[in-house]
C-alpha cells in the first residue's frame, strides 16, 4: 500500500484548490482520487456546452431526487460533476461570492475566521478579475473572471432598465460593496473557455512531482485505525486498491458523495448504519442530514424582438455561432445562458436580499420529442426571468440505501416544506411579474407563456411554482461544520 501525506477524495471546487495549496511547497505528497475522467472535452471547455453535459453520464452523476411533495410529487434531476473539476466543470459559471451577512453569521455562530473580512483576502487572491482590482476585487490570481457587460444579448439592457423601474438599484459588481440590485453577471472563463477549478488549480498542480491524480477511481471506504482515518479504499479498472495517508484524509466529494462515503465507512446515523450491517466507527446523526438547496423557477415570455432562440434553433444559426466560437472564441457559445440577474428582498424590512434573479434571452418551453428541454430553443422569440431563494428554511437529507458504494444514495430534498419558503416564493414571483410589467419590458412582451395570464390567485401561483420549480444545483450542509460536535457533521 503506497503512502501519501494527504489523500484528497474528489477533484471538484474544493479538492482542486486543496491539491494545489498542499503541494505548492513541495514538502508534501498528495494523492487525488477522482471517480470520473478528464475535463479535456470540447463541451466541457466551451462555456455554453453545459447544455450538452446536463445529462451526459460520462461527466455527470445524473442523480435523481426522491419524489417531492413540495414539488407536486416531481422527482428532480440532480446533475453533479463526475470529472476533473467536479461541478465547476459543468455548471453555469456565474461568479458570485456569498453575501457579507452570510459569512458574518457563520462567524457569529462560533466559527472564528469565517467572517467576510476574514475571507476577503482569500477571495481577492484567488481571482484575476478582468475589470481590475479595487477594495473588493483582486487581479493576478489563478482563476480568471470575465466581465460580460459588452457581450451580452441586447435584450439584457431592457431587463436591467425594467429592474430599476421596479425599484432595484443598478449594481455594477455583485462581488463589490453590496449585492442588492440588478446587473450583468460575471463568469469564470478565460479567452472564451471555461475556467473550472481543474483548469485554474488542479492542472498546474498536476505538473508537480509530488502530486498524483487517479481518475476513474471510485472511493468506496475510508480506512480507520480506531477512530483515526488513515487511508482510502477505492475501485479502479475493476480492481480494489488502497492508499495510506501519513497526515490526513480529506473528503471533498461534495454534498452528495462526502456524506455517502462517510456513511459507507461507518460514520453516520446509528440506526441507518446498523440497519445496513455497516460496522460503526462513529455515530453521528448529522452526516447526511440538514440538506439545504436553492430552489428556482422561470417565468417565460414571448417577445416582439429577436432572442437567442432565433440564433440557436435553426441549423444555419448553430453553424454561424459555432464558426464564430471556433474562430474567435466569442459569441453566445462563449457565455453563460444567464446573461444578467440580481438580488432583492421580498420583505423591505429585511437586512439582506433573500432572492436571486436570472435573465436569459432564451427559452425552452417546447422541446422536440426525444430531445432534452435544455437543448431545444422555442420556435418563437422567447426569454425568461428566473429566480431562486437564497436562504431556504426547508431541510432534507442524503442517506445511503445499502452498503454498495455504486448504488446512488437517497436524496430527499423536502423543497418548500416550510411556510416561510412558500410565502417568500409567492412574494418573489409577484415581483418577477412586476419587473415584466415595467415599460422597458412590457413594450416588447407579446404574452406571458408560463405560467400564463390565467394564473393570478395566490393559490394558483403556489400550485404553479410547486409544479414547475426545481433545484438550481447548490446543495449544502450535509457535512456541516460548527463548534458543537453534537450538531456538526465535521469538526
Amino acid at each position: 500500500m503506497q503512502t501519501y501525506d494527504f489523500i484528497i477524495v474528489g477533484s471538484g471546487s474544493a479538492g482542486s484548490v486543496l491539491a494545489e495549496k498542499l503541494s505548492a511547497s513541495g514538502r508534501f505528497s498528495v494523492l487525488v482520487l477522482e471517480a470520473g475522467g478528464s475535463d479535456r472535452r470540447f463541451y466541457v471547455q466551451m462555456p455554453l456546452g453545459y447544455g450538452k453535459t446536463f445529462f451526459d453520464p460520462d461527466v455527470n452523476w445524473n442523480y435523481k431526487a426522491e419524489p417531492d411533495p413540495g414539488l407536486a410529487g416531481n422527482a428532480d434531476h440532480w446533475p453533479r460533476g463526475k470529472l476533473l473539476g467536479g461541478s465547476s466543470s459543468i455548471n453555469a459559471m456565474v461568479w458570485i461570492r456569498g453575501a457579507r451577512e452570510d459569512f458574518d453569521a457563520w462567524a457569529a455562530a462560533g466559527n472564528p475566521g469565517w467572517g467576510y473580512d476574514d475571507l476577503l483576502p482569500a477571495f481577492k487572491a484567488l481571482e484575476d478579475n478582468q475589470a481590475g482590482a479595487d477594495q473588493w476585487r483582486g487581479v493576478g490570481g489563478p482563476l480568471h473572471v470575465t466581465d460580460c457587460s459588452g457581450a451580452v444579448h441586447p435584450l439584457t439592457k431592457r431587463y436591467l432598465a425594467a429592474g430599476q423601474q421596479a425599484g432595484l438599484p443598478f449594481n455594477p459588481d455583485f462581488n463589490g460593496a453590496a449585492q442588492e440590485g440588478v446587473g450583468v453577471y460575471q463568469i469564470s472563463t478565460r479567452n472564451g473557455r471555461r475556467m473550472s477549478a481543474a483548469r485554474a488549480f488542479l492542472r498546474p498542480a498536476m505538473k508537480r512531482a509530488n502530486v498524483r491524480v487517479e481518475m476513474k477511481a471510485l472511493a468506496t471506504r475510508v480506512l480507520f485505525e480506531g477512530k483515526r482515518a488513515v487511508g482510502v479504499e477505492y475501485q479502479q479498472n475493476g480492481e480494489t486498491k488502497s492508499a495510506r495517508a501519513g497526515r490526513e484524509v480529506i473528503l471533498s466529494g461534495g454534498s452528495v458523495n462526502s456524506p455517502q462515503l462517510l456513511q459507507l465507512s461507518g460514520v453516520g446515523p446509528s440506526a441507518l448504519l446498523k440497519g445496513l450491517g455497516i460496522r460503526m466507527v462513529q455515530a453521528n446523526e448529522n452526516v447526511g442530514a440538514h440538506l439545504q438547496d436553492h430552489v428556482g423557477i422561470n417565468y417565460t415570455f414571448k417577445g416582439k424582438l429577436p432572442t437567442l432562440n432565433q440564433t440557436l434553433r435553426p441549423w444555419w444559426g448553430k453553424l454561424l455561432v459555432g464558426m464564430q466560437y471556433i474562430l474567435t472564441r466569442s459569441g453566445p457559445l462563449s457565455l453563460s445562458m444567464n446573461n444578467a440577474g440580481g438580488f432583492f428582498r421580498t420583505d423591505p424590512a429585511a437586512t439582506r436580499p433573500n432572492m436571486q434573479l436570472y435573465f436569459q434571452a432564451f427559452s425552452t418551453v417546447i422541446p422536440k420529442s426525444g430531445e432534452r428541454p435544455i437543448l431545444t430553443p422555442d420556435p418563437w422569440p422567447g426569454f425568461s426571468i428566473g429566480l431562486s431563494n437564497c436562504r431556504p428554511s426547508s431541510r432534507g437529507e442524503i442517506m445511503i440505501r445499502s452498503a454498495n458504494p455504486r448504488e446512488y444514495p437517497r436524496i430527499t430534498a423536502n423543497a418548500y416544506s416550510t411556510n416561510a419558503d412558500v410565502e417568500e416564493m409567492l412574494a418573489a414571483v409577484k415581483f418577477v411579474r412586476k419587473i415584466a410589467s415595467m415599460p422597458a419590458m412590457a413594450e416588447i412582451i407579446e404574452e406571458e407563456v408560463l405560467p400564463g395570464p390565467s394564473i393570478t390567485s395566490d393559490a394558483d401561483l403556489i400550485q404553479d411554482f410547486r409544479k414547475r420549480s426545481g433545484t438550481v444545483y447548490h446543495p449544502v450542509s450535509t457535512c456541516r461544520m460548527g463548534p458543537d460536535p453534537a450538531r456538526a457533521g465535521s469538526g
